[in-house]
């Protein structure tokens, strides 16, 4: 059986990307939230955004966060990674550069968004416990099939190093 997982990413950005990852049918994901859906979220201002992540974060085992070039700078991202973390989900970065946009363009890697938060008081970077995965590939199709036969093991990599983290 699949697992249930939540796919944080850059919107604007990697849009197109994620719903490549989110199609693969590896995992078990609930639908995309539309361009419409999610203004009329971002209207309701920071509460609305804030309730919106749980209400997607419950009754997932993992956060998948779909890194871009743009990602580690997205604030809502970064609060999925640490709500996600907080409520002791397994947490994977995946770098989807390499992947080709609806325009047929790929971008350039960005920063890792789990160097941005602390665990232990500040004293220790959550990507010292959370992996960046960087899918091996020349090109966006082997990229995309290095993704799909590697993401379910990433995501129980991932439950597993966050239920062994004390």
């Amino acid at each position: 059986m699949a697992r249930k997982v939540f796919f944080s990413f850059h919107f604007d950005n990697d849009a197109w990307r994620a719903g490549q990852v989110r199609n693969m049918g590896a995992l078990e994901a609930d639908a995309p939230c539309s361009d419409n859906d999610w203004e009329k979220v971002k209207k309701g201002g920071n509460a609305a955004i804030e309730k919106w992540i749980a209400d997607q974060l419950s009754g997932k085992s993992c956060a998948v966060v779909l890194v871009g070039s743009e990602t580690a700078s997205r604030p809502w991202v970064i609060h999925e990674i640490q709500e996600a973390w907080n409520a002791k989900k397994g947490v994977v970065g995946i770098r989807i550069h390499g992947l080709k946009n609806h325009s047929e363009y790929t971008s350039s890697a960005g920063a890792n968004p789990f160097d941005k938060l602390t665990l232990k008081n500040g004293t220790v970077s959550l990507s010292s416990q959370v992996q960046l995965k960087w899918p091996s590939g020349a090109d966006s199709t082997e990229i995309y099939a290095s993704i799909k036969s590697n993401i379910a093991d990433w995501v129980e990599e991932a439950i597993t190093i966050r239920n062994n983290y004390t």
